[in-house]
C-alpha cells in the first residue's frame, strides 16, 4: 500500500493553520515591540493579534477564495464576446456605453455641459 498520498494531505490539512499562528506571533511580537513606543498604545495577547489581523484581512485584503472562480467567468464571458457578430458587438458596447454614462466620474462633465 502507497502511503506517500495521505502524508500530502495530512501536510496540506496542517500547514495552513500553522502558518496563521504563525503570523498571528509575528503580528503580535510587532505590535508590542514597536507601537507602544511609537504610539504609545497598549500591548495585546496572541488573541487580540489574531483579531487584528482577521480585521484587516477582512477590511484591506479580502480572502480570495474565488479567484479560480473569477477567472473561469472572465474565459467563459470572453468566449461568449468572440461569437458574437460584429454588429451584436457593437449593440453590447452601446447599451453598456449607456449604462454607465451616469457614472461617478461622468457627472461633473454632464453639469458643467
Amino acid at each position: 500500500m502507497n502511503h506517500k498520498g495521505k502524508k500530502g494531505w495530512i501536510f496540506l490539512i496542517l500547514c495552513p493553520p500553522l502558518i496563521f499562528l504563525g503570523v498571528t506571533w509575528i503580528v503580535m511580537s510587532l505590535w508590542n515591540c514597536l507601537l507602544p513606543d511609537i504610539l504609545g498604545v497598549k500591548s495585546v495577547t496572541y488573541w487580540q493579534a489574531m483579531g487584528i489581523l482577521i480585521l484587516c484581512k477582512i477590511l484591506f485584503g479580502g480572502f480570495h477564495f474565488g479567484k479560480g472562480m473569477k477567472d473561469f467567468k472572465e474565459r467563459k464571458m470572453r468566449e461568449k464576446m468572440m461569437n458574437l457578430s460584429p454588429e451584436e458587438r457593437e449593440k453590447f458596447k452601446e447599451v453598456w456605453k449607456n449604462r454607465c454614462e451616469g457614472s461617478f466620474f461622468n457627472r461633473n462633465k454632464r453639469t458643467n455641459e
